[in-house]
This record gives structure tokens, sequence and C-alpha cells, in this order.
């Protein structure tokens, strides 16, 4: 295999176009990488990671400033911020995306046909994937281990908030490629760039095998609507909790909170709770206390209004767009429903496809837990459990690049195998047709 020729600072002055054809030979060299060689690149970068901590700091505390005087919210300004834990966990993730099983080349099927070939289905790298994303500079370094051990090259375009902070990343991530031997090329940084650099991305076809937004709903309907690239959409999540009128009121207190109040800004956050009217005049001032004392303001339909405790200053009358909104703070949308189907109804109304859960004790055949997890189509289904399990590494994947709302290849939290196609080996002793 060719030795790096080119180092990562002398791209800097490249236009999209020239950076997207260096990635096309990137993704060939990569493709057909050892799990070892792959591996190992993955474990230097975790050292560096760890090792340059100081430094990582210090970048991400300029694009703090920075972000600050230009008035980001505050939600956003969480997402950027880097922390000395949150940088040691980012290490250890690289480490365990290192210990996954390699995707490429695993065969998926083999058999043998009538004509005698024998035929093999094999996962294969997808090629050169550009991911666009917001303020999220940890993202560069999840989407560089994935692609990478997945064979693929990344084109990657942070938002400029966190310019500096990608920039000492992806210069911690060419240390390592180069030290082991691997083009540069497989991770082509064009964070902080302007809107008419992505504009010329998103049309080179030739070049880009898929694009992933990720990021607020702007970001996201813009590329979309611009890709002349295919695109998976890492859509924002509307994520609903129903309590179903069997739920263990102890239980659905305690989830309903905590899927709220552990990370309100991530997109697998509930930010709506339907409660069956049944349950309504007993469970509803125990989950306003609870949210009262957690800081959460509850944004409510009537009855929830008038079942709020006395005095309660965080139960608002909930606006029309209140349903339907992702609040990414600590902020949820309440209403009763007559009827699991009214649930279902209002989900399929004003769902993103990203995450629900319901909460009850019928697990009959038929019951509401059935009903429930068939009828509901979203990427992720969950019973008696938070919606902030739909993540890559608690379903057991190891890892996400993020999580996917669009159905087609990929839906639900994208690991390496989602990285990955499928594709024929026919093997066979002179068959002819």
């Amino acid at each position: 295999m060719s030795s790096p020729t080119l180092p990562p600072t002398a791209m800097v002055d490249l236009s999209p176009t020239d950076h997207a054809k260096r990635a096309r030979p990137a993704a060939r060299h990569v493709a057909v990488l050892s799990t070892a060689t792959k591996n190992a690149v993955l474990t230097s970068l975790a050292d560096l990671i760890a090792q340059n901590s100081p430094e990582l700091l210090n970048a991400n505390a300029q694009d703090i400033a920075i972000a600050e005087r230009a008035g980001l919210p505050a939600p956003k300004l969480k997402r950027l911020a880097l922390t000395a834990a949150s940088i040691a966990q980012l290490a250890d993730g690289v480490r365990q995306i290192a210990e996954l099983p390699d995707p490429v080349g695993q065969t998926t099927l083999d058999r043998t046909v009538p004509s005698g070939l024998r035929i093999q289905r094999v996962r294969a790298p997808l090629g050169v994937i550009a991911m666009i994303y917001e303020a999220r500079p940890g993202v560069t370094i999840d989407a560089f281990a994935l692609c990478l051990k997945s064979g693929n090259a990344c084109i990657l375009r942070g938002g400029k908030e966190a310019e500096r902070s990608n920039a000492a990343l992806t210069h911690l991530a060419h240390q390592a490629l180069i030290a082991h031997n691997v083009t540069p090329d497989a991770l082509i940084n064009l964070s902080g760039t302007d809107r008419s650099v992505l504009a010329e991305l998103l049309t080179l076809t030739s070049h880009i095998d898929l694009v992933i937004p990720r990021g607020g709903r702007d970001l996201i309907e813009m590329v979309c609507t611009t890709s002349r690239i295919p695109t998976i959409q890492h859509y924002q999540g509307i994520c609903h909790i129903f309590v179903d009128e069997s739920a263990d009121l102890d239980l659905a207190v305690n989830i309903c909170a905590t899927a709220k109040t552990s990370a309100p800004a991530t997109c697998n956050a509930a930010e709506c709770i339907l409660v069956h009217k049944n349950i309504a005049q007993t469970f509803i001032p125990r989950m306003l206390a609870r949210y009262a004392s957690d800081g959460v303001e509850v944004r409510g339909t009537p009855l929830v209004l008038a079942l709020a405790p006395e005095g309660a200053t965080n139960v608002v009358p909930a606006a029309p767009t209140d349903f339907g909104n992702e609040f990414l703070d600590l902020i949820i949308a309440m209403r009763t429903v007559d009827t699991l189907d009214e649930a279902v109804d209002h989900i399929a109304a004003y769902s993103s496809n990203h995450t629900e859960a319901i909460l009850t004790s019928d697990h009959s055949p038929g019951g509401s837990a059935d009903q429930f997890t068939s009828r509901v189509q979203s990427s992720c289904v969950l019973v008696n459990a938070s919606t902030r399990f739909n993540d890559g590494f608690q379903l057991g994947l190891g890892a996400e690049i993020g999580i996917s709302t669009s159905k087609l290849h990929a839906y639900g939290p994208m690991g390496l195998e989602e990285l990955t196609t499928q594709r024929w080996i026919a093997k066979g002793e002179g068959q002819t047709r």
C-alpha cells in the first residue's frame, strides 16, 4: 500500500472538490486495511487524546469564549463544551471501537445454488462518508473512529462553533494515521467552512457516497433538500412516553423524570408525556411535584393544569406548538389521552420517528405492550424503560455515528455494521450460462 504523501497541514487551501477527490483514493486504501492496522491506529488515537487533554481543553475554551460572545444558546453551549471527564470518555470510546469485531469481510450468507456456484454475501465499506454536524466536537472522533473501523474514509464538516476543538482533534487523528502508515486523507476536516463550501460538497456525486447530516431541523432540512448525494437523516428527537392505565406509578414517575433530566439536550431525551385519563388523578400530581423538585417546566393541557399541586409555579398552559417540539432543555409537554389508540394517533402526528416508550403492566398477548410496539413504528420503541436507552452503546453496538430516522439502509443507532453495505461473491468451477 502507498504511504501518506501529504501532511494534513498542506490541505487547508484545497477546494471542496479537491478535498473530495483526495478522499476517494483514501477510501480504497482504508477499505483493505487489516483489522490489526485499524485497531493500532485507534489505540494510538485513544492514547493521544488522553495525553493531550490540556491542549484539547484549551482549544475548546477558545471556542466556548467565542460562542458565548456570539450569544450561542445554552443547550448548544452545553453540547459544545469539553471537560476532562468527557475527553477521557472520548478516549475510552475509541478503545471500545478498537475492541469491537471488524465488520468488513464478514460473511452474512453462504450457500451453494443449483448451478454449483458457492454464493456468499459479505460486508463491504460504503466508501466516502460526509458527516455534516453542529456544535459537538466529540462527533469528530466518534465519526472518524467508526468510519475507519468500517473501512470508510470520511469528510467531516462540523459547525464553526467547534472549529478549534475539531482542528485539535483532527490533528491527533492524523498523527495516529501517519504513525501507522495510513493516509491522513482518511479524515478530511472541513469544520468551520462557510455555507458555499457545504453547498459545493453536496453536489459531488462522483466523489462522495453518503451524506449524514446530524443537528437541528434547519441544518438537516437544508442538507436533505440541497444534496445530490444520498442522505441518511439523523433528525431531531421528538420522543414520547405513554403512561398506560396499568403502569406501575412509582416506576413511571422515575422513568418520566430521568428521561428528561439526565441529559435534556440530547436527542433521546423525552419531550412529551402522554397520560391515560384513568390514572390522571393519581399520577399527574405526583409527576408534577417530581418535575418541580427537578427544575422541569411542564407545559400542560387543561386537565394537567387542573391537577397541578396548589402553588405550583412550574406548570404553564401548553401552546399547540409545544407538541412536536424538541425543547432540548428542562421543559416537557404533557397531555392526557382517553385510550391507547389516542396515544398512538398523537405519536403518529407529532413524532420524528426517533424514540417512544410505553409504561405498562399489560404484557398479555395483544395487550397494551404488544399493541404499542407493533403500531408505533419509530426507530426504537421501549417498554418500561427510558427513551434515553436509544443509544448505540446502550443497545450493544459499542458506539454510534448517530441515530438515523430514515428507514432506508439504516434505522436507529448506526454502528459499525450500519456503515457497511453487503455485496455478493460467487465462486465457481467453470460454470457458464
